[in-house]
């Protein structure tokens, strides 16, 4: 009884004396199947499953849970809609009972210990994914990082009168004003480039060479919001607005770029480079560097944010360096990004999933030029360690470069007919966004998708069909599911098993909804905001990916650690009991959200 007490969630977290107070107060009961415990039991408390199974249901006869050996529940009490009504025998089991007066008393002099009892089953998800704390700087706020010595200018001032005032103040940029608003930016490197290189007299106004109407973000954001802003833009200089007005501005040394460690850095560094292979060797040090920013405490939703703005900068520069190549594009075009990239939900390891949109007046003698761009594009992806598709759903492949009509007609298509093959396709394919080019094509191209899926109850089912084929791996008492034999032997594969059909189900709501979000945490919440979900619901779901991809960022740096290639397997059973316990959570949301799914679409599935 005490070894099994000690391994037991949430007792390893007491002290000695505690837990031998814990020892000496057990009682043992033997309950067989049908035994139905209720809050008007004589024998009140805390009771742990040695043996056996429970179903704890409320008072509606509602299925909350599904209890095996090792897991522990309290029926009624105080305030019940903390505890379920009832708890019902299913196996027979061996319960151990720790006495109401002994729990409290327990629960009141050990916090950890209390803590786990403080809300319903997701409490220690929601505890892991929401309040770790912070750990890093990419979390303190722009404010207190921001310069607020701005110099603004006059788009009437000329050049050279804008050149001298930087020159005087030191600083690379200044902000063009009208009328107390912001109007445009004016950096080093426009004068350089719009001025100087274009031979412009100096009296020039200051308004001819400005970036009109800046993107601006606002002083409330976190350092990292900031920093992934100006990745994925590419900006060396953002001003900072804060209740609408102008109040700083943040620049690449504000966050201290001279380190090669920062994706920032990174990027821009990919941006000037001339060949595939010279991005290849910048690539090189990314596993060190996802390292060092887990070993940092980032998040994995932070983390897989940074790689895919990375995945998209190399996307980027591949792109133009075929275009100077090839020459210009023959007709508009849109380079679009499908699956984990398109919803910035990369981690290591991932794949090539992309496409081509054209213009629908594009000749068929313009095919060779996309053709062979897509070759360079993709070969050069492959090169960097993006490696190609297995399932060929990229550009190079004829069926993913089309014009913007026969897409269109091929999303008819499939949601008209949906057979295997063209759901197996809508789950890649439905997560799309534009990467270069013209991006009012992509928007085109969603636009008819969510069209088409919405309210077409028979395709709707066939992807609900699809999502309910790849369950999450838990048993019926909530075991783990592992692999059997072959080399992940006693491993779950996180992505296949917990990423995937969590991302199909958000896909699934939004489609039938019309939410444009792509990434998932976003579609969640527009689908709690519009109503479409209920708030817990959509905070369980989001809370669940958090969990298994911070699971997933976290074994793959113990694999880089140990040499391995990086994967998405895990064995449960090296986990921590909490972290073990928090993984059993996110699973048993998914398995929730499902059984949700399947009555939602119901009418279509029968």
């Amino acid at each position: 009884m005490a070894d099994f007490l000690r391994q037991t969630l949430p007792f390893q977290e007491l002290p000695a004396a505690a837990l031998e107070e814990a020892l000496s107060a057990l009682r043992i009961s033997y309950h067989v199947q049908g035994s139905i415990l209720e809050a008007a039991s004589p024998h009140p408390g805390l009771r742990i499953v040695r043996s056996g199974a429970v179903d704890l249901r409320d008072r509606d006869n509602t299925l909350l849970d599904r209890l095996g050996e090792g897991e522990s529940f309290v029926v009624g009490g105080p305030d019940s809609s903390q505890h379920p009504a009832r708890a019902i025998v299913i196996e027979d089991a061996l319960l151990y009972l720790l006495p109401a007066a002994t729990f409290h008393r327990l629960r009141q002099q050990n916090r950890a210990f209390d803590r786990h009892f403080s809300s319903q089953r997701s409490r220690h998800l929601r505890r892991a994914a929401r309040h770790r704390p912070p750990g890093n700087a990419l979390q303190q706020k722009l404010r207190d990082s921001m310069s607020t010595a701005l110099l603004t200018v006059a788009g009437s001032d000329s050049v050279q009168s804008v050149a001298r005032a930087m020159a005087k103040r030191r600083v690379s940029s200044a902000l063009v004003l009208e009328n107390d608003r912001l109007a445009g930016i004016v950096t080093d490197r426009d004068l350089r480039v719009r001025c100087v290189a274009e031979a412009l007299p100096s009296s020039t106004p200051v308004a001819a060479i400005m970036t009109p109407n800046p993107e601006t973000i606002d002083a409330g954001s976190s350092l990292f919001d900031t920093l992934l802003l100006m990745t994925r833009r590419g900006y060396h200089h953002l001003p900072v607005t804060e209740d609408g007005r102008l109040a700083g501005m943040i620049t690449t040394s504000d966050l201290i770029l001279a380190r090669q460690d920062d994706p920032v850095y990174l990027v821009q560094h990919i941006s000037r480079q001339d060949s595939a292979a010279g991005i290849r060797n910048l690539l090189t040090g990314l596993p060190q560097l996802v390292l060092q920013w887990q070993q940092a405490d980032m998040r994995a939703q932070q983390v897989s944010r940074i790689l895919t703005a990375i995945t998209d900068a190399v996307t980027v520069r591949l792109i133009q360096l075929a275009e100077a190549k090839l020459g210009p594009a023959p007709a508009a075009w849109c380079w679009t990004a499908f699956g984990s990239q398109a919803r910035a939900e990369q981690l290591l390891g991932a794949d090539q999933d992309n496409g081509m949109i054209l213009a629908d007046d594009a000749a068929p003698e313009h095919a060779p030029w996309f053709a062979a761009l897509a070759q360079e594009v993709c070969a050069g992806l492959n090169l960097c360690g993006y490696p190609y598709c297995n399932g060929e759903v990229m550009a190079t492949t004829d069926s993913w470069r089309q014009p913007l009509a026969r897409w269109q007609d091929t999303v008819r298509r499939w949601t008209a007919s949906p057979s295997p093959a063209a759901v197996m396709r809508v789950s890649i394919f439905f997560d799309l966004r534009a990467i270069y080019g013209d991006a009012g094509l992509c928007t085109a191209l969603q636009a008819t998708m969510l069209q088409q899926a919405s309210n077409n109850t028979i395709f709707l089912a066939a992807l609900a069909a699809n999502v309910l084929d790849s369950r999450p791996p838990l048993g019926i008492f909530r075991r783990f599911v592992v692999e059997r034999d072959g080399e992940h032997r006693d491993a779950v594969d996180l992505k296949k098993r917990g990423v995937l059909p969590l991302t199909d189900i958000a896909r699934l709501h939004s489609l039938a909804h019309r939410i444009e979000a792509v990434n998932t945490e976003e579609r969640l919440q527009a689908l709690a905001r519009e109503r479409h979900l209920a708030m817990g619901d959509s905070r369980n779901l989001a809370d669940a990916l958090h969990c298994i991809q911070q699971q997933r960022l976290q074994q793959q740096c113990r694999q880089l650690l140990r040499g391995d290639k990086p994967d998405n397997f895990l064995n449960p059973r090296g986990l921590p009991t909490m972290a073990r316990e928090q993984l059993r959570d996110a699973f048993t949301i998914i398995d929730q959200a499902q059984a949700a799914l399947r009555l939602t679409y119901r009418a279509g599935l029968d």
